[in-house]
Parts: C-alpha cells; sequence; structure tokens
C-alpha cells in the first residue's frame, strides 16, 4: 500500500478528514474530531497507527510480529502501528482501517451515527 492509496482509504469513510495537529509531517484522519488513523505518509517504511479491539490487537501482534506492533505514543491496549510495506496484505490493511474507523463511530451517539449514515457490518 502506499502513502497515497492510505490516505485515499482513510478520507473514503463518511465525515473523514485530514488535520495536521502535530505538524506537517504526521497525518491525522479524524471524524467528528476523534482520530482513527495517524501516520506519517511520508515515512519509509509507511506505517499506520489504528485503533484495535484489545484481545484482537494482542492476536494481531502475536500473528504478526514485526509488521503488527504496539501503537507509537498510544495507549498500547487499544492502538497498533501497522507497517505498510508488503508484510501484510493491503486487503488486511484495509480491513483494520476500516476497524479502527468504525470503533470510532460505534461510540458516537446514535444521531452522529445516523447522520453518517453509519451502520454495524454484518
Amino acid at each position: 500500500m502506499t502513502a497515497a492509496q492510505l490516505r485515499k482509504l482513510c478520507l473514503s469513510f463518511p465525515g473523514a478528514y485530514e488535520d495536521f495537529p502535530f505538524g506537517p509531517e504526521t497525518s491525522v484522519f479524524k471524524v467528528e474530531k476523534k482520530l482513527f488513523a495517524i501516520s506519517a505518509l511520508d515515512a519509509s517504511p509507511l506505517n499506520v497507527s489504528l485503533k484495535c479491539e484489545p484481545e484482537l490487537a494482542d492476536e494481531l501482534r502475536g500473528a504478526y510480529p514485526g509488521a503488527v506492533v504496539p501503537g507509537y505514543h498510544l495507549n498500547k491496549r487499544h492502538w497498533n502501528t501497522v507497517l505498510c510495506d508488503g508484510s501484510l496484505p493491503d486487503e488486511m490493511v484495509r480491513d483494520m482501517v476500516e476497524d479502527s474507523y468504525d470503533l470510532i463511530v460505534a461510540a458516537m451517539p446514535a444521531a452522529v451515527r445516523e447522520r453518517l449514515g453509519w451502520a454495524v457490518s454484518a
């Protein structure tokens, strides 16, 4: 996955936007002022930090050591940093980005979820 593909994916979700609260080198993708993805898109290798269910976060770290690690400068229980260098299939990275967005939106009030057109995936 390239930086351009990652940015396009993150911005494809309803209400998603890019912000730069930590400076121009770090893209923070948010929905309703809540972050769901953080990446230094110019970094090599490219990586992205994503929210994750704690149990799944541990499972992914165990199954993909080096490619999925505890979130850098984030709550290690709820955030993973994911390497986007081909170590993981792009489809898997896409799923993790979508899961992160869904976790953030799921915690929002019903009126906000409705306005975003968000529904739980079956």
